[in-house]
């Protein structure tokens, strides 16, 4: 990844966490640094940030991190599942190996949703669509939540979101 790719990705989740303050700006000024971010980001840059998204509102539909039991949806899991399934190979394109904790990531997300489903080792029920795993099958032991590829647990703040290895969060 190059200095500007870190630089941009930085930016982006500083102004995603509400560190720049736009208020004192013009409508004028405002469109112009609009204009200049949407000059400096890459389309692969919003591709990974929508697919990790994706993996964290997933891994919190799941119920995986911490408190968010009450969140549990599987659908809209499913659609989490299906949407970095459907967009992962656009960002492996370029890079292969920096999206390979993403995939890991993806892998836990479907073992997780199959278990819930009553598709998975524990649950017993059908698999496949409309009662089980989206997608191929994956492998690997149980774990509450995306792992690295290491097999660890890659938490996140306070939140549990993951990170993937090599950001500013990691």
């Amino acid at each position: 990844m190059s200095h500007e790719d870190e630089a941009a990705r930085r930016h982006a989740a500083e102004r995603a966490a509400g560190e720049h303050d736009h208020t004192e700006m013009s409508e004028e000024e405002l469109r112009a640094h609009l204009e200049e971010e949407l000059r400096r980001i890459t389309v692969r840059d919003v591709l990974l940030q929508t697919v990790v998204s994706l993996v964290n509102l997933g891994g919190q539909r799941l119920g995986l991190a911490p408190g968010a039991e009450e969140l549990r949806d599987l659908e809209q899991a499913r659609l989490a599942i299906e949407g970095v399934r459907a967009l992962l190979p656009l960002v492996e394109e370029q890079d292969a190996e920096q999206v390979r904790p993403i995939r890991d990531a993806l892998s836990q997300l479907q073992l997780a949703y199959a278990q819930l489903a009553g598709g998975g080792p524990e649950g017993g029920g059908p698999a496949g669509p409309g009662g089980g795993e989206p997608g191929p099958g994956t492998s690997g032991g149980s774990q509450s939540g995306p792992a690295s590829p290491g097999g660890q647990q890659r938490g996140g703040g306070a939140g549990g979101l993951w990170v993937p290895p090599g950001s500013a969060g990691s």
